[in-house]
């Protein structure tokens, strides 16, 4: 349990692989910017690959929490306009045995082992303890420019994988109190996270963990936030994983006054087909709305009708009506970490996961996208002008429309990962941020060459994503009753 009063934890010395924590004060809790949700505009990006290749963070914190904080990442991201910061996992985690037999590592961060310790692979410091004081003052930073900061946390599944995984943390501990059986006898594991193992979060132990994790990011960090990967693996019941009835989980962070404080997004859906819950989480939580990614993305492709569209511009309230005094529980996605980014969207017909090493089997194969009849990268100035449309068209979709925003971080840069729709293990330069373009003109950007661009007011006619994009915030922020 966190220690009661203004205290919170911080490293004091290794004994052998563990780091003992004590008591130490904590950040002013004064300084949470508590961005309502009607304003909020959402920014997801990752730790790493954030500052990898940015010219003007020092070489030897690119990559690191201390990176992220600089002031030229600070002033990208005021300058754009966004008003949170969302963070791909920072809780420490581990590559998977078979990525290391194809020479590739997990970047993403969904395979955690230690709910509690901020990833040590992101610190400039060390990784002794060092890690915990460098992830505060980022946060710190970050607070300070009034940018909230919110983190995907990975709780529904550990690094241990199924029966064939390894045994170090909730294994060799509790097994059956930490993971859902797979069968009746409570042999096996059930994998409704696509990963080998479920975790029992409705189990009164397990659950504990979980809410005692979360508290120590509140109130050690100050985090604003939380994103839940696959949501709804947590509410399945224990012992047998089922749906129905009252959700343990949700009902203790609804009633936790620290968590119920902060801001709750679901992705309601697990890696099974009863797990898609879109529209089930209950109110105050908000949850990524598919549906109006894969309708937009229809739209701005010439399939998918007008009424379905304006349903989407309108806040999808066929999926959550209208509770007067409530904002829209919808958070807008178009494009995500999990998927092509929007250069990609609108330059390639089929997924190229062909570096992830799975022969293709990896990442989803419907993808709503359209390549304006070229496959990749061209020179063909109409195709290119086409993308550079539906791109601006998208982005102001997205921040017009009914509902909060989410922003894929580096769609503003016109960033590619050449076709992967899968990422995940590419920790290089398919992932990184290319900021090659800022100032300029982005890689896949047409020129003017006499060509009339569609005009917004303010805009000039070959603005670049990433003046599009502030100037929409703003325009958003200024006329509130557009969305």
């Amino acid at each position: 349990m966190l220690p009661s009063g203004p205290m919170a934890l911080c490293p004091v010395e290794v004994a052998g692989r563990v780091v003992v924590l004590v008591a130490s004060p904590v950040v002013d809790r004064s300084a949470r910017p508590r961005i309502p949700w009607g304003e909020t505009v959402i920014y997801e990006t990752h730790v790493k690959g954030m500052t990898m290749q940015h010219p003007d963070v020092p070489p030897e914190l690119r990559g690191t929490y201390a990176g992220f904080a600089t002031k030229p990442v600070v002033d990208h991201l005021l300058n754009l306009g966004v008003t949170t910061v969302e963070l791909l996992p920072v809780q420490h985690f581990l590559d998977e045995p078979g990525l290391g037999r194809r020479g590739l590592t997990n970047y993403w961060g969904y395979n955690p082992i230690a709910f509690f310790a901020p990833h040590a692979g992101y610190s400039s410091r060390g990784d002794r303890g060092e890690q915990v004081d460098e992830f505060r003052q980022m946060v710190q930073t970050l607070h300070a420019a009034g940018l909230e900061v919110i983190i995907d946390v990975v709780f529904n599944h550990t690094a241990e994988a199924g029966d064939d995984g390894m045994v170090l943390s909730l294994k060799g501990l509790a097994n059956r109190d930490s993971y859902l059986p797979e069968d009746e006898a409570g042999g096996g594991y059930l994998n409704a996270t696509g990963t080998g193992n479920t975790v029992a979060a409705s189990n009164p132990a397990t659950l504990q963990l979980i809410a005692d994790g979360l508290r120590y990011w509140a109130l050690a960090f100050d985090i604003d936030g939380f994103r839940f990967d696959l949501a709804s693996a947590l509410v399945r019941g224990w012992p047998g994983g089922e749906f129905g009835g009252v959700s343990p989980f949700l009902a203790v962070l609804g009633q936790d006054p620290v968590l119920s404080d902060r801001k709750l997004i679901a992705e309601p859906w697990d890696a099974t087909a009863d797990g898609y819950c879109l529209g089930g989480f209950p109110r105050p939580w908000r949850e990524w709305n598919d549906r109006f990614r894969d309708d937009v993305r229809n739209y701005w492709r010439g399939q998918c009708g007008r009424a379905t569209f304006a349903t989407r511009l309108a806040g999808s309230r066929d999926v959550y009506p209208v509770i007067p005094g409530e904002g829209s529980r919808s958070i807008n996605i178009v494009t995500t970490h999990d998927g092509f980014t929007l250069a990609d969207l609108v330059s390639y017909d089929q997924k190229h996961n062909e570096s992830n090493g799975e022969d293709g089997r990896d990442g989803a194969d419907h993808n709503h996208s359209w390549n304006g009849g070229i496959e990749g990268p061209t020179d063909n100035p109409a195709v290119r002008l086409d993308r550079f449309r539906r791109q601006r068209s998208l982005l102001i979709t997205l921040l017009l429309a009914g509902g909060i925003p989410h922003i894929l971080g580096g769609d503003e840069l016109g960033r590619t990962q050449l076709g992967n729709n899968n990422a995940y293990c590419q920790d290089n330069s398919t992932s990184w941020y290319d900021w090659s373009g800022v100032g300029g003109s982005a890689p896949d950007r047409p020129m003017a060459d006499g060509v009339d661009l569609p005009r917004l007011d303010g805009l000039q006619a070959d603005s670049d994503l990433s003046t599009v994009l502030a100037h929409v915030i703003r325009l958003r922020r200024e006329h509130p009753l557009a969305h």
